[in-house]
This record gives C-alpha cells, structure tokens and sequence, in this order.
C-alpha cells in the first residue's frame, strides 16, 4: 500500500483516501510524510474550525510548499 501511495503521490497533487473507521489512514500517512512536511489534521477541531472561519490565513500559516497531507 505505501509504494501504491507514493507512486499516485508523484503523478497526481491530490489523493483522497477512504475507509472504514479506525483501520490505520492517518496513521499511515503520518508514516508516509516526508520529514520536512507537517501534519495537518483536520479531525483536530481547534485547526478545523480555524480553517473553516479563517481560510486564508490558515493557508498562509501552512504556506508552500503546502503540506501535502491533510487528515
């Protein structure tokens, strides 16, 4: 699954991966960001709530190259 996820990563800007509750995404995209790139998780509800009211600062705050994992 990991190679599957960086081949999609490398032709494609955007992936959406679904799934049952509880059955390891986020943690295995945690895994699979680079070291030089933050987390953002969305299910935070402090981070979601200020993207929601505030997009383009909580753009800028995460500005290029934009964390390409969004959780």
């Amino acid at each position: 699954m990991e190679t599957v996820i960086k081949q999609i990563s490398e032709t494609f800007p955007v992936a959406v991966i679904t799934g049952p509750r509880q059955v390891g995404k986020t943690m295995l995209l945690t895994k699979l960001a680079e070291v030089d790139r933050k987390v953002v998780s969305l299910d935070n509800p402090t981070i979601r709530l200020f993207a929601k009211s505030e997009p383009e600062l909580f753009l800028q705050r995460y500005a290029p190259p934009v964390p390409r994992l969004f959780i």
